[in-house]
C-alpha cells in the first residue's frame, strides 16, 4: 500500500502497529532500559516508542523514517513529553540508512522488515549497529497463527509463501541467524482490532472531505480492499509480535 494511504489511515494513531499502550509499556520493562542506553529505531513512524521510553527511562535515541507526516508528529510528541534533547529523528529511507557501527544498545525495527527484504535480511542489516553482546535487537514481525489458504497468501503476502512463516518457523529463523530469543510480546485479536478499526473512520473522514483529490479513487479502493482482507484473513490467520533478541 502507498505511503500516503498509511499516513491518512493512521491519522489518529500514536502507535502504528497492532500494539496497545500497555503492551508497549510492558515491552520497555522487559528490555531493562537504562539512562545510558542508546537506541536506533528504523521506520520509527510517529516516534511513540522512542519518546515514551525516553520519558520513562531517560535513554537517548535516533528514529529514522521516510514520512514527513509521521516525522512531524514524532518531533511534536518528543517536545510534548520533554525528551526532544535526548532523541532525534532523521528523514531517510531506512532500507539504505547508514547505521553507525557498534553505536547502539538497542536496535529496533517494528513492523517494517521489508526494509531488508524480509526478517532475515533486516536482522542482518541491524546487527552491526549493536554495541556489545548484551545489546538487544527488537523486531516486530507477523507470523501465521494457523495454516492459511492460498487466498490468504495472495491477499496478505502477494502469494509469497516465504514472506511470513509460523511461530515455530520464526524461532528457527532467529536460530539460523545465531540470535537468541529472550522475550516477546504478542498482539491479540483486541489489539489488532484497535489498530485496524480506527483506520476505517480516519479513511472515511478523509474520503468525505477530499472528493476532489487526485488520489481519491485509489485511496477508496485500498480502504475497501484492506477492510475485506482484515475480515476474511488477517484477523483469523495472521499473528504479530515484537521479539527481543540478542547475539549468541
Amino acid at each position: 500500500m502507498s505511503l500516503r494511504f498509511h499516513e491518512i489511515a493512521e491519522t489518529n494513531h500514536r502507535i502504528l502497529n497492532p500494539f496497545t499502550e500497555q503492551q508497549l509499556t510492558l515491552l520497555g520493562e522487559l528490555c531493562r532500559i537504562k539512562p545510558e542506553h542508546r537506541q536506533l529505531d528504523l521506520c520509527s513512524g510517529k516516534g511513540e516508542m522512542l519518546a515514551r521510553w525516553s520519558e520513562a527511562y531517560g535513554h537517548s535515541g535516533i528514529g529514522v523514517d521516510i514520512s514527513k507526516v509521521f516525522l512531524a508528529a514524532a518531533e511534536a510528541r518528543a517536545i510534548e513529553l520533554g525528551v526532544n534533547e535526548r532523541i532525534s529523528y532523521v528523514r531517510a529511507n531506512a532500507a539504505t540508512y547508514d547505521i553507525e557501527r557498534n553505536g547502539f544498545d538497542i536496535a529496533s525495527c517494528i513492523g517494517a522488515t521489508w526494509i531488508g527484504n524480509g526478517l532475515v535480511g533486516t536482522l542482518k542489516m541491524m546487527r552491526p549497529g549493536l554495541r556489545n553482546e548484551n545489546s538487544l535487537l527488537l523486531v516486530g514481525e507477523p507470523f501465521w497463527r494457523d495454516d492459511p489458504p492460498d487466498a490468504a497468501y495472495q491477499a496478505i503476502a502477494s502469494g509469497d509463501r516465504s514472506l511470513f512463516v509460523s511461530l515455530p518457523e520464526t524461532l528457527a529463523r532467529f536460530d539460523d541467524a545465531e540470535l537468541e530469543l529472550i522475550e516477546m510480546v504478542l498482539a491479540n485479536e483486541d489489539s489488532w482490532d484497535r489498530y485496524v478499526a480506527p483506520q476505517w473512520a480516519a479513511l472515511s473522514d478523509w474520503l468525505r472531505a477530499n472528493a476532489d483529490d487526485p488520489d481519491w479513487a485509489s485511496i477508496r479502493d485500498m480502504h475497501e480492499a484492506s477492510r475485506r482482507e482484515y475480515f476474511e484473513f488477517t484477523r483469523r490467520f495472521l499473528g504479530w509480535g515484537v521479539f527481543v533478541l540478542r547475539q549468541r
